[in-house]
C-alpha cells in the first residue's frame, strides 16, 4: 500500500507558499488526480519518499538521469568543483571542455552557446534566426512544446496561414501573430504556407521526434522536406533535441535520421541533472551572436562550473559504457514485454519506443500527431492505470501526455516487475 501521509501534509503547506503547491505544473498530479508525493532519495533506478514508499522511478528527472539517480562519476565530480567554487560568472575551462564535446558529437553543431534551461534554449535560437535572417515569422507545430516561451506558447489557429492564439494568459496577441502554428507530419499545410509567405519565415522549429505529447515520429520523408523547403526559402531549420539530444543516440535524433539542421536546441543530459540549456548550429549562424555579432543574449550563471562538471563526468561516462547499446537492449526488453501484455488484454493500446524513451497510448493506432495522442489522452483510462502502478512501485509520469524515459541503473529485474504490474494494470 503505498502511504502518503507526510507528502499529504508537505503538499497543504506548499500550497499556502507556492501557486498550486509545485514549482512546475504537471507535478500537481491535476491529469491523474490525487496528491503528489515528495521525495526524500533517489538512487539508481528508484526513489524514496518522505513517508518511505520505493518506487523504480521512469522520469529520471525528466530525461536527464540517464545514467541513473546520483551516479558516482557525477557525484563526484560536482563534489570536486564545488570545492574551488560554485560559481564565477567570469569564463572556466569546464565550458570548453564541455563545448567540444558537443561539438564533436552533434552533426549540425560548428558552435555552441551554453544556457540554463531548455526553455532559455528555444527563445534563444529562434531570436537569433530572426536576427540572422532578417525575418520575424516563425512556423511551430502542434504537439510540439519548446519551453514557455511567449512566442513558442502558441496554439494553432483556424487554418494554415490563420495566426495562432496565445495558449497562455499573459502572452501578447502581437506575439502569437509571429508565430504559425501547423499539424505535425502534414507536408502540404507546410508548403502552403511558404509559398504564401515564405520571404517572412525566419525559421522552422520543431521537436524531430516530438516527446511532449506522448511520443510519435516522423513520418518517412518529414524532415528531409523540411530541410528541403527551408533551404529553398532562406529560413532556417531549428531541430529542439533537449529530450532527445544525447539520449536516443550520441548525436541526438539528427545522427539517427541523417538530417543536419541549422540550429539546434539542448539540455537535460548535458547537464547531468544540474540546471542546463545550449544552443548551437553552423558557425556563420552563431558568430551572429553578441559580443560578436548584433543578437544579445546573455546569463549571469551560463557556463555555470557545478552544471559544466556534471555534464562532463556524465557525457564522458556514456560514452565510455557505449550506453546508447546497452539502452537500446533495456528499451526493446520493456517493449517486448509491454507488447505481450498490451496483445494479453485484447485492448486497442498503442505502445511507441525510440531507444530509452517509451509511451503507451489508451487508443488505437496510427498515432503521428497531436489530433490523435489527443485522442488517445482523452479516453479517460491513464489516471487509473497511472494509481495502480504507483500502488505497486512504479512511478510513470502523472500524465498521458508525458514521456517515460529508461536509465542504464534500471536491471532485467526492475523491467519484469515494471512488466509485471503493467500486465496488472491493462487486465
Amino acid at each position: 500500500m503505498h502511504e502518503n501521509n507526510l507528502s499529504s501534509k508537505l503538499f497543504n503547506n506548499a500550497k499556502q507558499l507556492i501557486p498550486g503547491g509545485v514549482n512546475s505544473p504537471v507535478r500537481a498530479f491535476r491529469n491523474v488526480g490525487g496528491e503528489p508525493f515528495f521525495v526524500r532519495a533517489a538512487k539508481g533506478s528508484k526513489i524514496w519518499d518522505v513517508d518511505n514508499n520505493e518506487m523504480i522511478d521512469y522520469i529520471g528527472t525528466w530525461g536527464p538521469a540517464i545514467l541513473g539517480h546520483a551516479p558516482l562519476p557525477v557525484i563526484e565530480a560536482v563534489h570536486e568543483t564545488a570545492k574551488r567554487g560554485v560559481s564565477f560568472g567570469i569564463p572556466n575551462p569546464l565550458e570548453i571542455e564541455i563545448a567540444k564535446i558537443i561539438v564533436d558529437w552533434v552533426p549540425s553543431v560548428e558552435k555552441v552557446r551554453m544556457v540554463n534551461s531548455g526553455t532559455e534554449a528555444t527563445m534563444s535560437a529562434v531570436r537569433l534566426s530572426r536576427g540572422y535572417t532578417g525575418r520575424e515569422k516563425i512556423i511551430k507545430f502542434e504537439g510540439c512544446y519548446h519551453g514557455h516561451v511567449d512566442s513558442l506558447l502558441v496554439s494553432a489557429g483556424s487554418g494554415a496561414l490563420t495566426h495562432g492564439e496565445p495558449d497562455s494568459a499573459g502572452v501578447p496577441k502581437g506575439f502569437a501573430r509571429e508565430t504559425i502554428t501547423l499539424p505535425f507530419n502534414n507536408q502540404e499545410k507546410v508548403r502552403q504556407c511558404f509559398e504564401k509567405i515564405g520571404d517572412e519565415i525566419a525559421a522552422v522549429i520543431l521537436e524531430p521526434v516530438p516527446a511532449n505529447a506522448g511520443l510519435f515520429f516522423p513520418k518517412d520523408g518529414f524532415l528531409e522536406f523540411l530541410r528541403e523547403i527551408t533551404k529553398e526559402y532562406g529560413s532556417l531549420l531549428i531541430f529542439d533535441e533537449v529530450m532527445t539530444g544525447f539520449r536516443v543516440a550520441k548525436g541526438g535524433v539528427q545522427e539517427i535520421y541523417g538530417i543536419t539542421p541549422d540550429i539546434t536546441a539542448m539540455g537535460k543530459v548535458i547537464g547531468g541533472g544540474l540546471p542546463v540549456g545550449a544552443f548551437g548550429g553552423r558557425e556563420d549562424i552563431m558568430n551572429n551572436l553578441a559580443p560578436d555579432g548584433p543578437v544579445y543574449q546573455a546569463g549571469t550563471l551560463s557556463g555555470n562550473p557545478l552544471a559544466m562538471a556534471a555534464g562532463i563526468a556524465q557525457l564522458k561516462e556514456l560514452e565510455k559504457l557505449s550506453a546508447w547499446d546497452r539502452l537500446e537492449e533495456i528499451g526493446a526488453l520493456l517493449e517486448s514485454g509491454i507488447r505481450e501484455a498490451i496483445e494479453d488484454a485484447g485492448r486497442p493500446y498503442t505502445f511507441h519506443r525510440l531507444g530509452s524513451m517509451f509511451c503507451l497510448f489508451f487508443h488505437e493506432g496510427p498515432i503521428n500527431n497531436l489530433e490523435s495522442a489527443t485522442a488517445a489522452a482523452n479516453t479517460g483510462e491513464f489516471p487509473k492505470f497511472f494509481h495502480h502502478c504507483l500502488s505497486k512501485g512504479i512511478y510513470l509520469a502523472p500524465s498521458p501526455y508525458e514521456t517515460g524515459f529508461i536509465s542504464l541503473a534500471h536491471s532485467e529485474d526492475d523491467i519484469n516487475k515494471t512488466v509485471e504490474v503493467i500486465q496488472g494494470a491493462l487486465a
